[in-house]
């Protein structure tokens, strides 16, 4: 059940003026607009603000006044966001701030224990050429590899990105990259979709590629030569001469 009016409270507009103008920047206290009672002789005004840096927001001045007495006093005063308040964007943790490209030299990442991207090197997954992988490193220093989400998540972001089958270079492509001889193969899941770009004159040179992209450096292509131009027999100009001295 909401608190009754307080019409003490509500005709204390006045004095949350006041108040609201005592912790505002001068001319920033615009119109009321509105009242709310919060609890029982507990209520908070609205002021508009008319900051330019805080478009939608609100100064909110909290009164109230003991039982039986008329006496109201300032509680708090704030100030608020309103509808369409310009606002900051929700704050996220450091590692979840960063975005691909943004390390840079000296930065270091923060450790992620339970990381769904990688898993214990002498766990089995039931791939056999994963599982090979894992056997082959285990004691040799990585206490963790890839796991299936880890090798999902990387292939679909590759598969996606600018050396996948969608970017221009490769739709205007002569052949896949499947089957250029600078064509590295992958080892282990991943070989049946990517490998590596192994020709200097190519722009995914040292790159990871899928089998389905391909650029104009594809060792089996050739541009198309032109025919040479047709051109008549020499002609011999008898009647032309040159001046000895």
């Amino acid at each position: 059940m909401p608190p009754r009016e307080d019409a003490t409270l509500r005709s204390a507009v006045d004095l949350a003026r006041e108040a609201a103008e005592g912790i505002a920047e001068r001319g920033t206290v615009g119109e009321h607009l509105d009242f709310v009672m919060d609890e029982e002789r507990l209520a908070t005004h609205y002021f508009a603000c008319t900051a330019p840096a805080y478009p939608g927001w609100r100064w909110a001045i909290t009164v109230a006044r003991a039982p039986r007495a008329k006496k109201v006093t300032v509680c708090e005063t704030n100030l608020v966001p309103g509808e369409g308040a310009l606002l900051s964007p929700q704050w996220l943790p450091y590692a979840e701030r960063l975005a691909p490209g943004d390390l840079g030299a000296g930065d270091v990442l923060p450790y992620i224990e339970q990381d769904p991207r990688l898993e214990q090197g002498f766990e089995a997954t039931g791939d056999e050429d994963v599982d090979q992988m894992a056997q082959w490193e285990l004691g040799l220093g990585r206490k963790r590899v890839l796991s299936a989400e880890g090798r999902e998540e990387a292939a679909q972001r590759w598969y996606d990105g600018e050396n996948g089958p969608s970017t221009p270079v490769a739709e205007q492509a002569p052949a896949p990259c499947s089957s250029c001889g600078f064509f590295v193969p992958m080892a282990g899941a991943l070989r049946s979709f990517f490998g590596v770009c192994a020709n200097a004159w190519s722009p995914s040179d040292g790159r990871v590629v899928s089998l389905d992209h391909g650029c104009g450096a594809h060792s089996e292509v050739d541009v198309e030569r032109p025919e040479p131009a047709p051109h008549d027999e020499p002609i011999v100009d008898e009647f032309a001469y040159d001046a000895l001295v």
